[in-house]
């Protein structure tokens, strides 16, 4: 059996093999890609859990919309090199047309891209900055956390690990429910089962995280109707 746990692994081992089992996690539509024939009816010798990754963009803007006390412009932040940014983009900037927000999308594919991106942010007196989904800002997530403090910024990332790392907010699937999903079908084709018989699981519960420490440090108030909706709060 193979476990693929993004999009490069799971579309590799789909190439490299038909017949032997493969148990995915992925935040794009597995079908939309060709991983499998469909959610209920995966076909062939895939399937796995649909973490929800890219589509909670619109979900992430409506957060930070309610954050800021003053409605301004919002950078919507993506690392060009990703397959996943242009539908992305697309369903950012529908959902901030469909509430007349205005959004920047700044592209940051290298960490030299990094410095400049902030500087544009500061230059266009950006309100609050969101992160695309891709692996590259984890990787470079506490330059991103670290320049957001010296600008005192908002921002809102992909992952509770950016929070907990002192960045100010987080919306993301729940990565511990997505692992147990993982484990439950993987011992399940281990036990026999074929994967064209085990429909691809979508994901059911988020999280959302706040750091108050680093809200004060920026001089933010976290609205209460935010702070009794969040799973964590970091004090």
């Amino acid at each position: 059996m193979l476990v693929a746990t993004d999009r490069p692994s799971a579309l590799a081992a789909r190439e490299a093999t038909s017949t032997i089992p493969i148990v995915f996690t992925i935040g794009l539509d597995p079908v939309q890609i060709g991983l499998v024939t469909s959610f209920n009816r995966p076909g062939g010798n895939a399937t796995g859990v649909s973490m929800f990754t890219t589509e909670l963009g619109p979900k992430r803007l409506g957060l930070v919309r309610e954050l800021l006390p003053k409605q301004g412009t919002i950078a919507f932040v993506v690392n060009p090199n990703s397959g996943t940014t242009p539908s992305q983009i697309q369903e950012m900037q529908a959902a901030a047309q469909s509430v007349g927000q205005p959004l920047l999308v700044i592209s940051v594919g290298t960490e030299e891209e990094v410095d400049k991106a902030f500087a544009t942010i500061a230059e266009r007196n950006v309100a609050a900055i969101l992160y695309g989904a891709t692996l590259f800002f984890q990787v470079i997530g506490e330059r991103l956390i670290a320049l957001a403090a010296r600008y005192r910024i908002p921002a809102l990332y992909e992952w509770r690990e950016f929070v907990t790392a002192g960045g100010l907010m987080s919306y993301s699937t729940d990565r511990f429910e997505v692992g147990r999903q993982l484990g439950t079908y993987a011992g399940r084709i281990l036990k026999g089962e074929k994967p064209a018989d085990l429909p691809v699981v979508q994901s059911t519960r988020f999280e959302h995280v706040i750091n108050l420490k680093t809200a004060r440090e920026i001089g933010l108030t976290i609205p209460s109707s935010i702070l009794t909706r969040a799973d964590e709060v970091i004090e």
